[in-house]
């Protein structure tokens, strides 16, 4: 009898390791890396989360007018809280008229609508129109107030190395974004706020006819025909030139950001090669949709011996085009599983690991309801228990 149960487990322990070995197939999952001159760069495939290339990426530098992303996040928010009117029309300080560099040349005796003001710093990368929109959803009316509000919001949405000390990116030896943060705020913008991320594919802006020297979208993508829509250019002489990027291809969208270029045209060129990079030399496969059983796992005590492993989401993953390397897939369950199991539960992780990208992990769930066992089940639950005492230390058991 002893035999019997013996054969069982060992064969319950194949059965464990052929499970992992399942769930490695090959892919296609090496590819270069892309060089790059910015001083720090992040390049995210929205699409699948996948961080495709890091560099400085946690660096806290200054932003320039990237910063103003913030901004606008922050107006689309009290927008759709209902605490400010696309329509609603706003009056114009000493303090936003003082600014110079990029702007909409407001005047004190404007009242600008809040729909203008957002073109007006998309498009036109207005410093004043800022500094408008800051003064009003300021706590204290002051942009400094507002800047402090933008550094307390940014923390709570994961951007850990960003500080504001103004509304607008202007030189400020406080004023610090990582290119991680800015990565975090575009994905945001355009996940949070569709309805108004159109704008940022706006080429021209002509506010009221007094901005002839300044009407068009500074980001260089815009136009070439390959998907790109947004998002916001940068450039001081300390911060050199920089760029937050998006582009949509088909259902895929890649967001970059670039900093520390040398020239508009160095920016340029740098961000139509990550565009093309990042879209030639990697696709998006399906292994899987969410409730596929990819395999099974022992059950401790239940009235079967087995549990299926059940998707807890699509299993869509993002491999290089070229080079034939492994992807790797392994099931990580913590045993024994114990009956009774409820369907859905979770029940171990996915593990999915590629050469030159980074290893992520889905929640492996019941795809069924196992109950406990009876009193054969028990016995054979406590053989098992001793046959893997005795092969795990053999003396003790003499």
């Amino acid at each position: 009898m002893l035999m019997l149960y013996q054969n069982k487990f060992l064969s319950v322990l194949n059965f464990s390791i052929t499970i992992l070995l399942s769930l490695i197939f090959l892919s296609t999952s090496k590819a270069l890396s892309f060089e790059t001159s910015a001083k720090a760069a992040f390049i995210l495939d929205q699409t699948t989360g996948t961080v495709l290339l890091k560099k400085n990426a946690d660096q806290p530098l200054p932003p320039a007018s990237m910063s103003k992303l913030m901004t606008l996040y922050m107006a689309f928010e009290y927008i759709n809280q209902g605490r400010l009117e696309l329509t609603e029309k706003l009056p114009v300080s000493d303090a936003a008229v003082k600014y110079r560099g990029s702007t909409m040349f407001l005047n004190t005796s404007d009242r600008v609508s809040v729909e203008d003001l957002l073109r007006g710093i998309i498009v036109l990368s207005g410093n004043d129109a800022c500094v408008v929109l800051a003064e009003a959803l300021s706590p204290d009316g002051t942009e400094k107030g507002f800047a402090d509000l933008m550094t307390r919001r940014a923390k709570k949405m994961g951007m850990l190395n960003s500080v504001f000390a103004n509304s607008n990116g202007w030189p400020h030896p406080e004023h610090k974004m990582s290119v991680k943060d800015l990565a975090i705020l575009a994905n945001r913008i355009i996940s949070d706020f569709p309805e108004y991320y159109s704008m940022f594919a706006e080429d021209i802006f002509e506010f009221d006819g007094r901005a002839a020297a300044n009407t068009r979208n500074r980001n260089p993508l815009l136009g070439l025909g390959i998907g790109a829509d947004g998002l916001k250019t940068g450039h001081t002489s300390e911060a050199g030139y920089g760029l937050v990027g998006s582009a949509l291809q088909g259902d895929r969208r890649v967001i970059f950001v670039i900093t520390g270029l040398r020239s508009q045209s160095v920016r340029a060129d740098e961000a139509e090669a990550i565009v093309n990079w990042a879209f030639r030399q990697f696709t998006e496969k399906k292994y899987g949709k969410i409730n596929d059983v990819i395999g099974f796992a022992p059950v401790w005590n239940g009235d079967t011996p087995q549990v299926g492993l059940a998707l807890a989401d699509d299993l869509d993953i993002l491999v290089p085009v070229f080079d034939n390397e492994d992807i790797n897939f392994a099931a990580r369950i913590t045993t024994p599983i114990k009956a009774p199991v409820t369907k859905g539960a979770t029940i171990g992780n996915l593990v999915i690991s590629r050469p030159n990208l980074p290893t992520f992990e889905i929640p492996l769930l019941a795809a069924e309801n196992i109950g406990s066992g009876g009193f054969k089940e028990k016995v054979l639950s406590a053989a098992k228990f001793v046959l893997r005492s005795i092969s795990q230390n053999p003396e003790a058991a003499f």
